[in-house]
């Protein structure tokens, strides 16, 4: 369910989900403010929010892959977080 918490960036709207619809107003369409499932830009949403986050707890992306962040606390101590997907470690 991570990715249901993206935040969209671009201007999206969709049809009304079934069950959903109001009634007599079911020509009218959704404007999307987050992430739902099966939808492309979920998974980049999610990461970007994500990303923004981790920055804001003093994490840096390695320069050398952009799914592990790391954090120097001291000189000697280094917290480093690894991201595959939705999954951390």
């Amino acid at each position: 369910t991570a990715f249901l918490h993206g935040y969209i960036v671009e201007t999206i709207y969709m049809v009304q989900p079934k069950g959903f619809e109001v009634q007599g107003k079911e020509d009218l369409y959704c404007l999307l403010k987050k992430s739902i499932y099966r939808f492309g830009q979920s998974p980049r949403c999610w990461y970007r929010r994500f990303d923004d986050f981790i920055a804001s707890l003093g994490f840096q992306i390695s320069s050398y892959d952009m799914c592990v962040y790391i954090n120097s606390t001291t000189y000697k101590d280094k917290v480093y977080l690894l991201l595959y997907v939705d999954d951390m470690l």
